[in-house]
């Protein structure tokens, strides 16, 4: 069976694609600092003290790493067919302060040069690697016509000089030595992941609950986001197609604007009985700080590049999306 090695496997999107991973017949190492007490890989051991643990059938196994300290378990990367590289702080978890900058950086670039490490002193056999990195590469845009309307960014467009937009371009370079090795890379610039799971759906959900339906600031900024499912889809379509390489943006064919976007989810949580409500962009600025500019740009991804090579998408619009959420 492939082996695929995920780092950030207990995230959002990396919870979800282990799951799917077993599910079609591979088996998943996820490298953790901490090794769950079920685990039967035992305190103390690697992949190399436990060569029993190889021969199991196909599930989800863990394997230990520490960033800081900048170890790993070379045993786990021996047995590696394909690395999915998905670690990184949440860049929406907290007030966005010198140090918490610092963390969300380094969790990044620390964890990839790990890796890089690791690939080029050990003897393996990993085929690729497909790894990470969100739309904020393109550090948004001021034009508020709408999704029909907005400038479009492709894949060739230059980082912005915003802090996301800078963080992006240090964590792909991170990354990007491993072709100096041999090894396919792919990066997936991925924009909100819709999920009832977690991530930022659950938020825009949180005011329905008092019939809210909050609308930030004017509400044209537009939204390049992604179903949870085809996220999924699209990591294990960059494993198993050797002809993907290099970047693509992973969002939806049809970006929304927050306000569409909104309405949308009332209608389909609320019905009728909802009230609009728009949040000045000021109060958004108060309560955010400097994260309130992820929430105010305008970011009109676009998804040719990735549907030219010929995937296609189980939700390419908001209304597909929200429908099965709301069923879910």
């Amino acid at each position: 069976m492939p082996t695929v090695l995920i780092t950030g496997g207990t995230g959002l999107i990396g919870n979800a694609l282990s799951k799917a991973l077993v599910d079609i017949g591979y088996e998943v190492i996820i490298l953790s600092r901490k090794i769950p007490d079920t685990e039967d890989l035992l305190p103390g051991k690697t992949f190399t003290d436990s060569p029993g643990i190889l021969s199991a059938p196909p599930r989800i196994l863990h394997a230990r790493w520490n960033i800081e300290e900048q170890t790993i378990d070379t045993g786990a990367i021996a047995k590696t067919d394909y690395i999915v590289h998905l670690a990184g702080a949440n860049v929406a978890d907290k007030r966005w302060t010198p140090k918490r900058k610092l963390e969300i950086v380094e969790s990044r670039t620390r964890s990839s040069e790990l890796l890089v490490k690791a690939l080029s002193e050990n003897t393996n056999h990993v085929k690729a690697v497909i790894s990470a990195s969100a739309i904020g590469w393109y550090g948004g845009s001021a034009d508020l016509r709408g999704e029909n309307n907005a400038d479009t960014f492709t894949e060739t467009d230059p980082a912005g000089d915003d802090f996301l937009g800078t963080t992006c371009q240090q964590w792909e370079a991170s990354i990007e030595t491993v072709t100096t090795l041999g090894k396919r890379l792919v990066k997936l610039r991925t924009g909100i992941v819709l999920s009832n799971n977690g991530g930022a759906f659950k938020d825009f959900k949180k005011p329905l609950r008092f019939g809210l339906a909050a609308i930030l600031a004017s509400g044209k900024q537009v939204m390049s986001w992604i179903h949870i499912q085809d996220i999924v889809r699209l990591y294990i379509y960059a494993i198993e197609n050797e002809r993907l390489q290099g970047t693509y943006n992973a969002v939806a064919p049809h970006p929304v604007s927050n306000k569409k976007f909104i309405l949308q989810l009332a209608r389909a949580l609320r019905g009728r009985f909802f009230v609009p409500l728009y949040i000045p962009g000021f109060v958004l600025k108060i309560v955010l700080g400097e994260m309130s500019i992820e929430v105010l740009k305008s970011a009109n991804v676009s998804s040719k590049k990735i549907t030219s090579t010929g995937f296609t998408f189980l939700y390419p619009s908001i209304t597909a999306a929200i429908h099965k959420l709301a069923a879910s």
